[in-house]
């Protein structure tokens, strides 16, 4: 049985090139640490390098500037409203006032993802890590950008057409937009623009070539980030979980909070959609205070069609059988021979005279043998 030869040692070193090193821990990017390496800016274990060609690891010492290289920080974000007349660079060759003359002293050293030209404004992305900078930037990202745009003009809907399609302007190819028209307003329009490369001035252009000028650009979001009620010149710091969800970075939850999956909601108490209170009236009666009677009736009672009904007597039951008075002496009061009956218009009897029989059918159950009574007392 022979033996599969064996695969030949790789001849790639071991580590990490010193561009990619330096930009990760916050110093550049990957292009302006190339151009500090080839000023002879940057040293490995005490010799200056002037090619990015070469792989460093953990034992290497390096340093730039004569400063040690720190060790990498873990990769936060922030969110910035870039005014308008702020260039996106570290400096500017015509003197002019960068985004980062005008960060707060208290934010680390950062660096820009994208760039908003000058006379641009909203949301601009800003990192301490190198490689998440880069990793944003790739067009394979495919993060959708969007922008609130005012032009000079009243466009109708068929004229933003040749945007939706893509549009070629000086030989360079822009890929279709997503465009909205949202109002017009006096002499202008405002339009909601969507796209997902990033082209130098790429919006303003495509506007110009459909004969459209644009007079005011605000990026509104960048990804699943938003600018939402940001202020111009303000910065807020993405939160490590939101972060690490969104990115899918690797790391332990922070402050005690479990990882759930990008993009999914955390779950609330309530059931969402379900409000306790139903409509503006309070919450839905209980199915006791459903059935409930009508009003003016008693509680346990049930209310006949008619007003002034009598209750139904029990099967069997006459009035007699209520109990008769009784005198303080205990020995209850005898009915007189005469004595009504109790119902309206009725005669009393005679003394020893019989009852006349009722004429007609008689209604309802016989009520039995009357009852016996009391002796007659002598006058």
């Amino acid at each position: 049985m022979t033996r599969p030869p064996k695969a030949p040692p790789s001849s790639a070193p071991e580590g990490d090139r010193i561009a990619k090193v330096l930009s990760r821990a916050g110093i550049a990017s990957r292009r302006e640490a190339e151009r500090m390496i080839e000023a002879g800016e940057v040293t490995v274990n005490g010799k200056v390098i002037d090619s990015p060609a070469l792989n460093v690891g953990p034992s290497d010492r390096i340093t730039v500037n004569g400063q040690p290289l720190a060790a990498p920080e873990p990769a936060r974000l922030w969110l910035y409203y870039k005014p308008e007349g702020l260039v996106t660079s570290n400096a500017d060759e015509k003197g002019r006032d960068t985004i980062f003359d005008h960060l707060p002293e208290d934010l680390p050293r950062v660096m820009s993802i994208g760039r908003l030209d000058l006379n641009s404004e909203g949301l601009l992305l800003l990192t301490n890590d190198g490689e998440l900078k880069r990793r944003l930037e790739l067009p394979s990202t495919g993060w959708l950008r969007k922008y609130r745009v005012r032009v000079k003009g009243n466009p109708t809907d068929p004229d933003l057409e040749p945007l939706r399609r893509g549009i070629t302007v000086e030989g360079e190819d822009f890929q279709p937009m997503q465009v909205v028209l949202d109002r017009h307003q006096g002499a202008n329009a405002w339009l909601t623009v969507g796209l997902r490369e990033g082209k130098n001035r790429e919006i303003r252009r495509a506007m110009f070539a459909i004969g459209l000028t644009v007079n005011r650009l605000i990026r509104i979001s960048y990804g699943p980030f938003r600018l939402n009620e940001l202020q111009p010149g303000e910065v807020e710091e993405v939160r490590t979980k939101v972060l690490r969800d969104q990115l899918g970075l690797t790391g332990e939850a922070s402050d005690g909070e479990t990882p759930r999956q990008p993009g999914r909601p955390a779950r609330p108490d309530a059931r969402p959609g379900k409000p306790a209170t139903r409509g503006a009236h309070g919450p839905a009666p209980a199915a006791s205070e459903r059935s409930a009677p009508r009003s003016g009736a008693k509680p346990g009672v049930k209310t006949t069609a008619r007003s002034g009904a009598k209750p139904a007597v029990p099967r069997g039951a006459t009035l007699l059988e209520a109990p008769a008075p009784r005198r303080s002496g205990g020995k209850p009061f005898a009915k007189p021979a005469g004595a009504s009956t109790g119902k309206p218009g009725s005669a009393p009897r005679p003394t020893g005279a019989k009852p006349a029989p009722k004429s007609g059918p008689r209604s309802g159950p016989k009520s039995g043998p009357r009852p016996p009574q009391p002796p007659r007392r002598p006058r």
